[in-house]
């Protein structure tokens, strides 16, 4: 039955990711409208959100920012379905990194990498990295039940050169990667809820007080990877802007959360000044006190 699905959705996914990014942009409009005036997915979550977070704002400017959001997730998912057959050449100059130098004088001082990353503007084009710098590249990624389907979301994903990670496989492969010196840059999204029970620290995110995800910090400290906050900004429709935000370079001189509160503040900022580019529709708040 998998397979089935899989069968039926490869091809309808590869016709789509040919056509010209015009022709999906206008596809994307029409889902966006679909989804939020006629389907309505996830939009008392999204209009929960944004009410929670922004109590100074009006229902009127709430629901111009859920607008605004449900047509950029929208383009999201078609430019991640063009990625099956983007060319390299098309795919970096829609997504430019503005200072791989940092990188570069990282990989020189012989510092493995952990980037954080956050739902906010574009994260699925960051691959590209993988062919602009010296490092192992590695992603990490939440296995999908399907196994057809998670192939096909590797393959995506790793289509530049990256090894994608199930979070459930990446913490021993850090390790061993380290144990034989092999210098990685490894990308985490890390904005993530912790389960419930399995969370060691609490802090406020966008003024809510709510469980934070410090592995991506423990990692860094017990194996003295530098953190990087990877910022994304949408520059226009289907065209992103990258620089690399140095939060830590020696982690164990930091203080247990500090570097987490770093990131934090990062991708607050970001959220701050253009709301409409983070992902509203997951339920980042739902364990606030």
């Amino acid at each position: 039955m998998q397979r089935l699905v899989y069968l039926i959705i490869y091809p309808f996914l590869w016709i789509t990711s040919i056509l010209p990014m015009g022709l999906l942009y206008i596809k994307s409009d029409v889902l966006s409208f679909i989804i939020y005036h006629v389907v309505g997915y996830r939009k008392k979550v999204v209009l929960s959100n944004l009410r929670l977070v922004f109590p100074d704002k009006s229902d009127k400017e709430h629901k111009i920012i859920a607008r605004k959001f449900y047509r950029h997730l929208c383009n999201i998912i078609f430019e991640s379905i063009k990625t099956l057959t983007i060319s390299e050449k098309e795919i970096t100059k829609r997504f430019r990194f503005e200072n791989l130098e940092l990188i570069d004088e990282l990989y020189k001082k012989d510092k493995s990498v952990l980037l954080l990353c956050g739902h906010y503007s574009s994260w699925e084009w960051s691959g590209i990295l993988g062919k602009q710098m010296k490092y192992k590249g590695l992603a990490v990624y939440k296995k999908l039940r399907n196994d057809s389907l998670d192939g096909l979301l590797k393959k995506i994903r790793g289509r530049y050169g990256g090894e994608i990670v199930s979070n459930r496989k990446i913490v021993p492969i850090l390790f061993r990667l380290a144990k034989e010196n092999t210098k990685c840059l490894t990308l985490i999204l890390a904005d993530q809820t912790p389960k419930p029970g399995a969370f060691k620290h609490r802090d406020t995110f966008m003024g809510i007080d709510v469980p934070v995800f410090t592995g991506s910090e423990e990692i860094a400290k017990k194996l003295d990877f530098a953190s990087v906050y990877l910022k994304v900004e949408k520059v226009k429709r289907g065209y992103y802007s990258a620089r690399f935000v140095l939060l830590a370079e020696n982690p164990k001189e930091f203080e247990d959360y500090q570097i987490t509160r770093a990131f934090l503040d990062e991708i607050e900022k970001q959220i701050h000044k253009a709301p409409e580019y983070y992902l509203w529709s997951h339920k980042r708040w739902k364990l606030r006190n």
